[in-house]
């Protein structure tokens, strides 16, 4: 996300006015509801991290210790231990259907 000068793209009466709240100062403005994208849509992060959840929870089932896991990952063993719940909630899920 870049930075787009005020006075390039907004009318003087609408930055006056913007002035009267925030004089000089950095501002969010926020995307319009229908415009917001949910996180990772625009990467391959989503499937990355998938990915990497796979390879840990195939590993733990192999006998890997929780903080052999957390080594190897990078991770703490409690984000190892969530992803590990996630992933077999998931499992058990998929074997009731």
């Amino acid at each position: 996300m870049g930075y787009k000068k005020a006075e390039e793209i907004l009318p003087a009466e609408i930055i006056k006015l913007i002035q009267q709240y925030v004089d000089g100062q950095t501002i969010y403005i926020p995307r319009k509801a229908q415009n917001r994208k949910e996180w990772g849509t625009d990467t391959d992060i989503r499937q990355e991290l998938k990915h990497r959840n796979d390879r840990i929870y195939a590993d733990y089932l192999a006998g890997t210790r929780i903080s052999e896991l957390a080594i190897r990952y990078c991770l703490s063993a409690k984000s190892i231990q969530h992803i590990i719940r996630k992933m077999k909630t998931a499992d058990l899920r998929a074997a009731a259907k």
